[in-house]
Order: structure tokens, then sequence, then C-alpha cells
């Protein structure tokens, strides 16, 4: 523990006696503990300790019980890539110029150092398993071994099928579909990615033992529920499709919502089960029936990657371990009558964020609400860790830093989160939905339009601006899309209030708010 953390613990008890803190059994430790932190793609908050009463979690729920629960987490990006390079360096998408998969940031932006490098560098043996960084050029086809790692990162085997037909149909032909249960043997190798990584985690945290005096960070990555939703046949059997049909009421896009904002679900429409059903580009809608599939399959998926979860979990002792649970962004289930990522919408960017740490035990849930982004990841994990503080980035020069906050003292309880923002954004490549250049994936080369996404203890307000990709700037006097939603009384963000003069006060005020937080 670093002394101004140590200092904060002493005069904890001198702190107001209105003050409840939760620190009182918390104890110092021998030596650093191991830290895991576990990734799922994907992920929005369809869990049974965030509410949702359709969730078959019992494991994340379980561990959710002995956690601190961030209720609001938000991603900066609804894109894989983007999302977790911004999550592992502290960086926003802006800093490392990186929007699509194209561009590793070492070379294309600075040579940053990341969160399991921070830890390898001060005393840790780094190890990833799994889908952590995005694979190919984005971390420079290596997961950035050996700058970030202590041994080359594990991949399963079976992941080169990820994409292939491996999905039998009545026939028994195999096809690319996005929802695929499967028998096991019937697969390549007999198994599947994320089973194959959970066990070389396994396999991992039995090698340290307790002998080891090297404190470890482990990264392990789940690959679903990312679609293609391919899970054991058995876990389709908890969710009865009946409860997905009125799941949303949504079955046309909004009418207030500017055209650049809508992401026309390219992806989905390309699996075979779904690329002859003569789904209208852009704005579909998709069946009824195909629409309760999707989320079934989706809600399997992630009850298939719960299941995997309780037997990594069992196999760590959380007396000496640090454990962060997260998911890379959200994905949209026919809000909006939109499918997958690709947005600015609450639902997908808001994603499950719950820590555990020795340091600080809690008897039952306790639940934050205070705005969060997976930026703040990074420097709480350092605090954590009682590694040295990591300082706020000032300059594009410094190479160790971060731009989120650390969560600690929330955690301490001698903070509050009341004033916090998280902002995301979202590339275009024009004002309206196009298959070529693709509008939900566009390539840095045909980005004309940024999103930026401000999401406040009441609002989201979203503003779609012209984006020059050649010097990375942007004109904040050409607008393409405005968006303002209001959380108290729409959730859903269902109806932009732009239109309507009595929030024009609130909508200026939030435009120059955006503005300063994103920076000219």
């Amino acid at each position: 523990m670093t002394g101004a953390r140590f200092l904060l613990t002493l005069l904890i008890p001198l702190l107001s006696a209105g003050l409840r803190l939760d620190v009182e059994a918390a104890a110092p430790m021998a030596r650093h503990p191991n830290v895991v932190m576990v990734i799922f793609d994907d992920l929005r908050p369809v869990l049974g300790s965030y509410g949702d009463p359709l969730a078959s979690t019992p494991y994340l729920d379980a561990f959710a019980r002995g956690s601190h629960v961030f209720t609001r987490a938000y991603s900066q990006q609804a894109l894989c890539a983007p999302s977790r390079n911004s999550l592992l360096t502290g960086r926003r998408p802006d800093t490392l110029h990186l929007y699509d998969f194209y561009s590793y940031w070492r070379t294309f932006a600075g040579n940053f150092t990341t969160l399991p490098q921070y830890f390898k560098g001060h005393g840790y043996y780094t190890y990833s398993c799994g889908k952590v960084f995005h694979p190919g050029l984005s971390s420079n086809n290596t997961d950035d071994y050996p700058l970030s790692w202590s041994a080359p990162a594990f991949r399963p085997r079976t992941e080169q099928f990820m994409n292939s037909p491996v999905c039998p149909d009545r026939e028994g032909i195999l096809r690319k579909n996005l929802i695929c249960p499967v028998e096991l043997q019937t697969q390549p190798y007999k198994t599947l990615p994320d089973i194959e990584s959970v066990a070389e985690a396994l396999r991992f945290v039995e090698s340290r033992g307790s002998q080891n005096r090297e404190p470890y960070f482990l990264a392990m990555g789940f690959h679903k529920p990312h679609i293609n939703f391919r899970f054991p046949r058995q876990f389709l059997s908890r969710f009865p499709l009946p409860q997905f049909y009125n799941y949303t009421e949504d079955s046309r896009k909004p009418l207030n919502m500017p055209a650049v904002a809508w992401n026309p679900y390219t992806d989905v429409r390309a699996r075979d089960d779904f690329k002859h059903s003569n789904i209208s580009f852009p704005y579909g809608p998709i069946s009824r029936h195909q629409a309760a599939q999707i989320r079934q399959g989706y809600y399997a998926s992630v009850a298939y990657v719960d299941d995997l979860f309780g037997k990594l979990i069992a196999g760590l002792d959380l007396e000496q371990t640090v454990v962060v649970v997260l998911g890379d962004h959200g994905w949209s289930l026919g809000e909006h009558a939109e499918w997958a990522k690709y947005s600015n919408f609450e639902v997908a960017l808001r994603v499950p964020l719950m820590i555990r740490t020795p340091q600080l035990p809690v008897a039952k849930a306790k639940f934050y609400h205070g705005i969060t982004e997976l930026l703040d990841v990074f420097p709480t994990l350092v605090d954590l860790a009682g590694l040295p503080p990591l300082p706020a980035c000032r300059t594009a020069q410094d190479l160790t830093c971060v731009e989120g906050k650390s969560l600690y003292f929330q955690l301490l309880g001698v903070e509050r989160a009341n004033e916090h923002v998280a902002l995301s954004q979202y590339p275009r490549p024009g004002m309206l939905p196009t298959k070529h250049p693709n509008s939900d994936k566009p390539k840095l080369r045909n980005i004309k339009i940024m999103g930026y996404s401000l999401r406040t203890d009441l609002y989201r307000y979203t503003l779609w601006v012209r984006f020059h990709a050649q010097n990375f700037s942007r004109d904040w006097h050409e607008v393409y899309g405005e968006e303002l939603y209001d959380h108290r009384l729409d959730s859903g963000e269902e109806l932009n209030l732009v239109p309507l003069p009595e929030f024009d006060d609130v909508r200026q005020r939030l435009r120059r708010r955006l503005i300063e937080v994103v920076g000219s």
C-alpha cells in the first residue's frame, strides 16, 4: 500500500461520525494481491444481480453478493477493439486514434503503457487467456506480447472456427448461423473456445501455487455472448421462447431519431439463418418470431458463460485476489428496432462492472449508482493492488498516465460520484446507413462523422459532427444529428427531446459540457 493510501486508512476513523464506512474490517495484506480481470464480450447487464428477471446467471449473481457493484458503467465505444484498447490503456478512442480494427496504438498514436504492462513493470507475472485485446492489427497480431504479458497470450485452438460453418441445420448441413445451439461432440475438437480458455486459466492459477512469491495478474476474456450465439444446447431450455416476444414494444425506428444514429445490424443480416429473410435495409423490421429467437439465443449465451465463470471463480483464492468483472460494451436486443452494438444508445454502452477485493470485503452486494466509465478500471486496480498511483494525462507525450479516475475512494466511502459523466463516441461514414462503406463498422479512411455522447446523472446528450480522419479534428459547427433523452421519464431513450423548445436550455447547457469534455 502506498504512503498516501496508508495515511488515508489511518485517518478514516477520524472522519465525521456520520460517515458510514465499510473499511473497518479491511486488513493490510502480507504482499500485493493477485489480480484477475474477467471480460465478457458484448455483455449488457442481463444479470439477476442487476435486476433482470429473465436472466439465469447464478454464479455471477453469487459473485455480486460479495462485491462492489457499479450499476451505471459505460464503455467508450460500442465496438470491440476500440473499447478494449481504451480500457487497457486508460485512454479514450480519440487519444488512441482507433475507431476500427486496423491500427496499433504504439506505432500509430503513442507508446502508451497498458494495464497489464504496468503490473508487469511492478513485479507481477501477467498472463492473458482468451479474448482480452482484440486479435489482429489493433494488438500487433501478438495481443501486445511481450510488452503487456510475461508469456505469450493463450488463444484457444477452436477460435479459428468461430466464423466457420459449424452450425448443423435440420438437414445436417453446416451453416454460418446467428443462433447456433450445439452438441459439443459435433464441434471441432469436441469443445468451444471459452471452455478451452477457462481450462487454461485454471491451469495457470494452479501452476502459480501458494509457494510462488510473485503475484500474478490474469486477464480472462470470454468470447460470448458475442455473435454467433454458439453454446451447448442444454442452455437453451432455460429460456422459453414466448417470454421474449414482448421484450420491447419497438418495431420501428423512432420518428425523431436522426438517421445517422441508426445502425442497420449488417452482421446479423449476413448470417445464414437471416440473410434470406428479406429484412428491408436499413430499417427492417425483423419479424417478431426472429426477434424472440435472437433474444433467447443471447440470454442462453450469457447463461453458458455464467456457468464457465462459476468454474473459474471456484478455482481462485478470493482471500488473496482482487477480481474485477466487466463487459466491453452492450448489445441492442430490439430497442429502437435495432440489433447488435454500433451505436451511442444506453443499451449499446452500458455494461456490468463488479469489483471484489479482500481489502474491502462486503457481506452483501454494495451498489454504486454514480456514473462510471471503463476508463476507470485501470487506475482503480492499480490502487487496489497497492502499486504507485497513476497520474492523470496532461499531454499526448505522457506515456504512463490515465484519462479515467480511480474508484478507490468511492470504494472506501469517502468520495461521491454525483458529478461524474461518461463520454462515449461512434463513427459514421455518412448521414445515412449504408452497406458500402459499412456504416456499422467504418474504416478510418471512410469516417466523415463522429457522434459524441455524454451521459450525465439525468440525461444522455449526443451530437453528431463533422470529423476529419486525416488529422483527427472535428467541426462542432457542422452538425448532422442531435439527440437528448431524459432518463427520469424515458430510460429507453425513445423520445428525442431536441425538437421541444422547453428543453432548449438543457440542450444548450449539455452541448457546452460535451464540447468541454471532448476538448476542441
